[in-house]
């Protein structure tokens, strides 16, 4: 086994994702309160005690809200750029504080994590590509169109959570005022599913086993859309969508071909508050 990976949360209402191997792990954005991240880690059987480490991808509300209890009540060091802790009025130990640079690999035990720029309405933000006994996964989300640094991190990853924001039809009959239409696909937004799919069927290595469809819009999108566009051009590999309502189970990624899981949960849907429109 090279690394395991869950979402506990996908969504604007939280996100927060965790990668590690058996002996330590390292939570990307902690967008749930510390009890929900605990909660939901207990429920699929992971423990606290092994996360190092919190990588933060940018300051909105939906990436941040659990990090300074998490911090403060496990003494976790937080990796965060200057600009993003500039903005998010976040007050971390100094002791705790490491800001990030772009693609100088962070070293955490086995783990090695990687940060690089992309389009997004924030200071300063990053996505992560995690890295362990030469097996990949990529936490790519929250991305407001493609470059060539997501292609290059995608075309390397065994398993990678990309954003699938919104349907564009859906998009543009919807509810959303024109403003709040015009951000979230101009740019400096998020992925709609049509673009997702292009960087996948392009660009997704032949080892590649699973891909999270990730941070899925309420309004603009559903799952069972995700599922059937990139279920057409999957081949082996395994398509699971990230929830923005639950955890999804604990994945076993690894370089010998075979998808799998861990274990499987059974969990109650809920549907928390969402903090943010999209």
């Amino acid at each position: 086994m090279a690394l395991i990976t869950t979402s506990l949360n996908s969504g604007s209402n939280g996100n927060c994702y965790y990668v590690g191997n058996e002996s330590e792990a390292v939570i990307i954005d902690a967008g749930l309160s510390c009890r929900e991240t605990e909660r939901r880690m207990q429920q699929l059987g992971l423990s606290m005690k092994k996360v190092k480490a919190i990588f933060i991808s940018h300051e909105h509300s939906d990436h941040i809200k659990g990090v300074q209890v998490l911090s403060q009540k496990y003494d976790l060091p937080v990796h965060i750029s200057s600009k993003t802790y500039k903005h998010s009025g976040l007050r971390i130990k100094k002791q705790l504080e490491y800001h990030l640079t772009e693609e100088a690999p962070v070293t955490v035990g086995r783990l090695s994590i990687t940060a690089f720029t992309k389009f997004h309405d924030a200071a300063d933000p990053y996505s992560f590509s995690i890295t362990c006994d030469g097996v990949t996964v990529g936490v790519f989300t929250d991305i407001g169109k493609p470059c060539d640094k997501l292609i290059s991190h995608f075309s390397l990853c065994h398993a990678a959570y990309l954003e699938t924001n919104y349907d564009e039809a859906m998009l543009e009959n919807g509810r959303y005022p024109v403003y709040l239409k015009n951000r979230i696909r101009g740019g400096n937004g998020h992925l709609s599913n049509n673009q997702a799919l292009e960087i996948f069927k392009k660009h997704k290595p032949a080892f590649m086993t699973h891909l999270f469809p990730a941070h899925l819009s309420k309004d603009n999108n559903s799952p069972e859309l995700v599922e059937r566009l990139f279920n057409e051009h999957a081949g082996e590999t395994k398509v699971i969508i990230a929830s923005r309502y639950e955890p999804i189970p604990v994945f076993n990624i690894s370089n010998n071909g075979q998808p799998g899981f861990i274990n499987k949960i059974k969990v109650m849907q809920r549907k928390p508050e969402q903090l943010r429109m999209f």
